[in-house]
This record gives structure tokens, sequence and C-alpha cells, in this order.
């Protein structure tokens, strides 16, 4: 048997190249669950993958695809079994694992996570990576005492795929969301997803170095780190808490001090997704299908197929993709 996918090869020359070919089974990794691959999503991370940058590969030929959803055809594990729903993120898999950008991976049992009823394998892939962490950074902000009663809770990076479903989902629990964007063109979609207010990034791009700035956000979901993290800390009200989920403007940050830790009580939550507990995913995919508003996740999604990833993969490392796209591998 065979089964399509993205093979990524690298040259002699060491120039990588990423094309759609048929691929016999007996090339697919060990695992205890095969899966025929429904749906997959374009991540940052499959960007880098696809175009051989970052380090994340470390083996060609390659199948990338960080995210997947599809129907188990084979298990050796009692837990799944023909027929049953999956979903998998994370777990390294499309950077040292192959991955989802095929119509089928054979994967470790433990990687995966049954998808709850109420989502369809399409739905669970306009999610993905990016809404698990939005996800989870709710829930991380809800630990630390934030509620709607507390104020306005920016998002950074809100045209991306996590702040997209950050500026959804904050705004179906309740909450005011201001959101973050450079696309002035992005300012109707942000609405329809729930913002109130449109923060243009040059507000908060530049570094400066005073350690506090005037409270005005009771929380943050931040995509983007370097200098905006800064400054979005500076400005958080007292007991305030802000989710670190990304680094698309750089992992240093250099403006910043231990004042508002200090002064104001403000926490700073690590956000990962990649080695998040089983208990922990499927506790955070339940409240995503409870409420996560899935007329506006469809608001978001747009859908292509394998053979347009090497585009797509310079466009996201480009920051020239909006929302959540989503992949049919079958197509």
């Amino acid at each position: 048997m065979t089964f399509q996918a993205l093979l990524v090869e690298k040259g002699g020359d060491g120039a990588v190249s990423a094309s759609v070919q048929e691929i016999d089974d007996a090339r697919l990794p060990d695992g205890d669950v095969t899966v025929a691959v429904e749906y997959s999503t374009l991540n940052y991370k499959d960007g880098l993958c696809i175009n051989g940058k970052g380090g994340l590969v470390r083996s060609f030929p390659h199948v990338p695809g960080v995210d997947f959803a599809g129907t188990v055809e084979a298990s050796d594990d009692p837990r799944y079994r023909p027929g049953d729903r999956v979903v998998l993120t994370g777990w390294r898999v499309g950077e040292i694992w192959w991955g989802g950008f095929a119509t089928r991976a054979k994967v470790k049992a433990d990687w995966l996570v049954p998808l709850p009823d109420e989502l369809s394998t399409r739905q669970a892939m306009a999610i993905g990576t990016a809404g698990l962490t939005s996800m989870l950074s709710v829930i991380a902000l809800e630990k630390a005492g934030l509620s709607p009663l507390k104020g306005e809770v920016l998002v950074t990076g809100a045209a991306g795929g996590v702040g997209s479903v950050g500026v959804a989902l904050l705004a179906r629990l309740g909450y005011s969301v201001a959101a973050v964007t450079g696309r002035p063109d992005a300012a109707g979609y942000l609405r329809q997803l729930g913002a109130e207010t449109i923060v243009d990034r040059s507000e908060l791009s530049e570094a400066n170095s005073r350690p506090l700035e005037s409270e005005r956000w009771a929380g943050a979901i931040d995509a983007v780190g370097g200098d905006m993290l800064a400054r979005v800390l500076k400005q958080t009200k007292y007991g305030g808490a802000v989710a670190a989920v990304g680094l698309a403007a750089g992992a240093a940050v250099p403006s910043f001090t231990v004042i508002p830790f200090l002064l104001r009580g403000v926490s700073l939550l690590g956000i990962d997704s990649v080695m998040r507990p089983y208990d922990q995913r499927v506790d955070a995919w339940n409240r995503i299908a409870a409420d996560l508003p899935m007329e506006k996740l469809e608001a978001m999604v747009v859908e292509h197929r394998l053979s347009d990833l090497p585009e797509l993969a310079n466009r996201i490392l480009e920051g020239k993709v909006k929302g959540r796209i989503v992949i049919d591998v079958n197509a």
C-alpha cells in the first residue's frame, strides 16, 4: 500500500525542496497506531520545516506537519480501535517524527487524544496547535485570577492563528478584548471575532526605558515576545497576568526589568503545548468544544491542498498568513 505525502528532501548541495509524492507504507516510522489522516493545518514551525530552517528537521527525507486529525486504521494499543476519531498536536511530530502532511501517519498512542464528539476532524485542524495553545493560555490566566470583571484583556499578534482563536475564545467567555495587529485590513476581521478595540502594533512595538507604564490590561495573551512583551508587562494592572506563547518579534526582551513583578505583582505565565501531559490536553480540547464559537472559527479558515504547502510555508514565515489554514490532505 502507498500513501500521498509532502516529502521534504535535501540535495547533495544542501538545498531543500518539497513536493507531493506517493510513498510506500513500509517507510512509515514505527508506532502503535496508524491513522488515516483527513486534515492537517499550517503552523509557523511547519514553515520552518518545509524550508529546512531552524534546525527542526534532523533527518531527510522528511514528512512535516505538526498537527493532524483523522480516523484510526489500525492499533496495537487497547486505548484505540479502528474507526476512532483522533487528533494529534505536538510531541515533535512533524519535526523529528513524520507528521500530518500525508494521507497516512503512524505514531505512538500516548501522543493521541480522542476527538470530542462535538468537533469534526476539519474543525479540529481549524483549531490545531494554535487553538490548543490559546485555550491553554485562557485556562492559565483563569487560574491566575483573571475574570471578565477585572478589565480589558490584550491579545498580541491577533490576526495570526493563536491570536485569532484567542480573541474568539475570550470574547465568547465575556471578556472585553483588545487586539493588536500591524495590518490595517485585519481590523474588520478581528471585530468579527469579538475584539472591541483594535490596537495598532506601532503603539507597543517600540522599546522604552521606563520600568512601568500606566496600568491598562487585566491580562494578556502574547504571541510576539521581544519588546512588545516588555511593553505589555509594564502596562499590566496590579495582580494581572500575561501568558507568553510565542516569539515572532524575538526571544530576547532587552527593554524589560523585574519591576512589574515586584511593584505590581504581575505574573508571567509560560505556555507550552508541545509536551503538555495527556490529561491537560483532554481538558483543553473539551473546553474548546464547549467554549469556542464554531461560527467564528469558520470565519478564520482558508482551505488548501498538500500541493499548496511550499508556497504557504514561505507566506507564513513572511507573516502574510491570516487566521487558520486547513489542509485537506485528500484533496
